[in-house]
Formats: structure tokens, sequence, C-alpha cells
């Protein structure tokens, strides 16, 4: 049976929940870990964004490609990375998607179309925008999508990639996920323009603004972005506006957010307004919403087992894997 509203099977509204809280339950469990001090370095969380990554990868096809930030985890999960080897990648393990060595800021898996989450602030734009060139010049009609920040949009990669895409019609799709504060400073402080979108002009282009927190408009937005990009027609600037519920990373408290901003935005959590959807369409009840939460814990606690009993990489592969 098809929803009237966004043209999705029940099947499918269902998995999109499924998958939003994989995310969340996910990224509270690595929240956990790293205070635990097992988990080395650092971490980027996107609890209160899983609309936009799920959102958008309902709109792909498995062979589309896409890059993300070093807030990736969410992505990855939504592109069908398996959860266990992104668990074992943030553990250091031998057994993650990258062998252990890229961490959490690194996770990619190509099988999946993952080309890769990025420490570098908007690094993955213009490889979006070769991925998209490579599927132009073989005529492949796949569809490449970088997924930043806003903060990214003030750096010189987001300009040269997305005016790249445009003079050469791309098919890739820049989703800039606006969660308002590019690691502690408000977007009012950093950028002259109210709506990133609006740089879509620029480069003649459409520029798209999107509730990042309603998970069927974000992909409403992405399905007709992408079904223009493979018609030839170009790239699309999408703009979601969101917002994480935690600091920038887990060290990060966020005490420099106000508390009626974060109170404000909490009660439009992504998770809620998705699940209360679904109960007011019927195809959601509250029993089937306690067995969707417990088998994504299940996952995530398989997950996170597989990962602490996964071996670290042999020190002698050091450098497999690094160009000289």
């Amino acid at each position: 049976m098809k929803n009237s509203d966004s043209g999705l099977s029940e099947k499918d509204l269902l998995q999109m929940y499924e998958k939003m809280i994989l995310i969340r339950y996910f990224e509270d469990k690595v929240y956990e870990l790293f205070a635990n001090r097992q988990i080395p370095g650092t971490t980027h969380l996107c609890q209160g964004q899983e609309a936009v990554s799920v959102g958008v990868m309902k709109s792909l096809g498995k062979d589309d490609v896409i890059t993300c930030t070093y807030r990736g985890h969410g992505h990855c999960l939504a592109k069908g990375v398996e959860p266990k080897k992104i668990m074992a990648e943030i553990m250091g393990k031998s057994t993650g998607c990258c062998g252990g060595k890229g961490g959490s800021m690194h996770i990619a898996d190509y099988e999946k179309g993952a080309l890769g989450s990025f420490g570098i602030v908007g690094a993955g734009i213009p490889i979006a925008a070769g991925a998209g060139l490579a599927s132009w010049y073989t005529g492949s009609k796949k569809v490449s999508v970088s997924f930043f920040g806003d903060g990214a949009a003030n750096i010189g990669a987001f300009h040269e990639g997305i005016n790249f895409a445009s003079i050469m019609k791309l098919p890739t799709i820049f989703v800039c996920e606006n969660n308002l504060y590019g690691e502690y400073t408000h977007i009012s402080k950093t950028t002259g323009v109210k709506d990133i979108a609006s740089r879509a002009s620029s480069y003649g282009i459409p520029g798209v603004i999107v509730d990042g927190n309603d998970v069927l408009k974000v992909y409403s937005a992405a399905k007709s972005a992408v079904d223009n990009a493979r018609k030839g027609n170009g790239p699309t600037l999408l703009e979601c506006k969101t917002y994480r519920q935690k600091g920038h990373s887990r060290t990060d408290p966020g005490k420099y957010r106000p508390d009626p901003e974060v109170e404000s935005w909490m009660k439009r959590d992504p998770l809620l307004l998705f699940g209360n959807y679904l109960k007011a369409s019927k195809i959601l009840t509250n029993e089937m919403e306690q067995h969707v939460k417990a088998d994504q814990q299940r996952i995530v606690e398989e997950a996170y087992q597989f990962a602490l009993n996964s071996p670290y990489p042999d020190p002698k592969e050091i450098t497999t894997h690094v160009y000289d």
C-alpha cells in the first residue's frame, strides 16, 4: 500500500523509521563508549540530524555514491554500511571498514557507495563532484551526493566544487546540513546570508530549502534533485535546516547554546516527529514501536560486542595502503 503523502509504501516508511532509530541508538552507544575510554581519538555525533541522512539516502539507488563529514556515522549507516564494521572502525579494530586505521572521522565502504567521511571541513565536496564527473564521462547515470555542514559553505572547496559541477552539469547533489553552528560559533556570526541555498543562484543551479527534521520533506526534495540530475540537468544545492542535539564533539557540553533554543529544537526531534506521523497514519502502533526499538538496540549491542572482541591491527601493517 502506498502512502498518499509521500508515494512510499508502508514498508518503506517503517524501514526509514528503523534506520533513524538505529542511527540514534548507535550514536548514543558511541557517546557512552567514548566516556568509558573505549574509543581512541574523538567523535562527532549526529543525534538530531537523522532525518537528513535517511531522507536523502532513500532517494538514492544502491550504485549511487556519497561523501560526508567527520560527523558521518549516520550517513554511512543510512547508506547500508554494516554497523559492526563501523563500530569496529571507530574502536580502532582490524575488522573495521578501513581496517581500524581511519577511526570515527574516516568511515568508508566503496561496495556500499560510501566514498568516505572526511576530517577536513568541506573536503568531500570536490570529491563528490569528481564522482559526478566520472558518472558523466562514462554515461553511467550514477548520482553522487556530498553532505557537509553550514561552516563548509564558507570555504573555497564549496564554491569550486559547486561551480565546476554547474558548468559541467554533473549529476551531483550538494546537501548542506545547516545545524546553526560551525563548531561553537552561531552561523549569524560567520555567514552573511540567511540561507545557504540562496548561494545556488551564483552558479545557476536550483537552491532548495527544506525542514531537515522532517524525513519525508527531505526525501521529497532529495528525490526531485536526484531525478533532475539523472536526466542530465545538473546539480542542486539542498539546504536542510536541522539541529545537533549534542555538542560539536563528545568533549563539548554545548553550553554556548541558549536553553530556550535547545528546548525548542528538542521538541522537534526528528524521531518524535516521524514516529507521531506514522502513528497518526495508522502505520505504527505502540507495540510495533517497542519491537523496532528493541531490534535496533540489539543490532547496536551486537556491533559493540563484535568490535570489542575483534583484534587491533597488526603494527606491521602501519604502512599498508600508504602511498610513497
